[in-house]
C-alpha cells in the first residue's frame, strides 16, 4: 500500500481522490485550508490537516514517508483582499508544495492543471498553471501534469447548478463533446480516478483530456 498526501484534499476533486485511495486501503493524508470535509463516514479513513500551504513549517511533517503528492488546489474566482489570486493559489501553492515534496524525498508529484481558461476569467488563471508546470518539471521526482477541461459533478463549487447540468449534458452527447477537443467537459469521478491512478503509476509526464478520459474509465 502507498502513502498519499493530497494537497487540497477537502476540495471538489481532492475529496474524490481521497475517497478512492481510502477505499483501496492506502494511507491518505490531506492538507488544506478547511481541514476535514463533511463528506461521510469514509473520511475517518484519512488524516486531515488544516494549514496554510504558504507556511510549510505547519504541515511539513505530513510529508514523512509519503510516496506521492497530489496537488488539487485551484480557484477560478479571486479575492485579492484575502490573498486569493490566480498567481498565488493556482501557481505559487503548487511550486511551494513541490519544493517541499522534493526536499522530503517524495517519489511522485501529480499536478492538476487545466487545459483551458474558463470563460470570462483573466489570463492569469492559465498563466499561473503553466508557470507552475514549468517549475515543477525541473525538480527531482517523477512529475505528472494532468490538464482536464471543465469538471462537473455533484457539489461543484465553481459553477452554478445550471452550468453544471449543462456540462453534464454536453459530455453525454459524444459528437458535440468530441468537437470541443481540450475544452471537453469531464466528470469529477473520471478526473479523480485518472489522478489517483497516476499517483500510483506515473507513466507519462503530461496527460491531456483524451489521456485523462482513458485513464479515468
Amino acid at each position: 500500500m502507498a502513502t498519499l498526501l493530497v494537497v487540497g484534499g477537502s476540495g471538489f476533486i481532492g475529496r474524490a481522490i481521497c475517497r478512492l485511495a481510502v477505499r483501496d486501503g492506502h494511507e491518505v493524508r490531506s492538507v488544506s485550508r478547511s481541514g476535514r470535509p463533511d463528506a461521510g463516514g469514509w473520511t475517518d479513513g484519512a488524516s486531515w490537516t488544516n494549514a496554510d500551504l504558504f507556511r510549510p513549517d505547519a504541515w511539513r511533517d505530513r510529508l514523512d514517508g509519503v510516496d506521492a503528492v497530489v496537488h488539487a488546489v485551484g480557484v477560478i474566482d479571486e479575492a485579492p483582499e484575502a490573498g486569493v489570486t490566480f498567481e498565488r493559489l493556482n501557481g505559487d501553492s503548487a511550486i511551494v508544495t513541490a519544493l517541499e515534496a522534493e526536499r522530503a524525498g517524495v517519489e511522485t508529484y501529480v499536478f492538476l492543471s487545466s487545459a483551458v481558461q474558463p470563460p470570462g476569467v483573466r489570463n492569469a488563471y492559465l498563466t499561473a498553471k503553466r508557470r507552475a508546470e514549468s517549475a515543477i518539471a525541473d525538480l527531482a521526482f517523477d512529475d505528472v501534469t494532468l490538464r482536464p477541461g471543465p469538471v462537473y459533478g455533484p457539489g461543484q463549487p465553481h459553477f452554478s447548478p445550471l452550468v453544471n447540468t449543462g456540462l453534464r449534458a454536453i459530455a453525454s452527447i459524444e459528437p458535440i463533446a468530441r468537437r470541443l477537443g481540450e475544452a471537453r467537459p469531464l466528470s469529477v469521478d473520471t478526473v479523480a480516478r485518472a489522478t489517483y491512478r497516476t499517483a500510483l503509476d506515473p507513466g507519462e509526464s503530461l496527460l491531456d483530456v483524451g489521456d485523462i478520459r482513458e485513464r479515468g474509465r
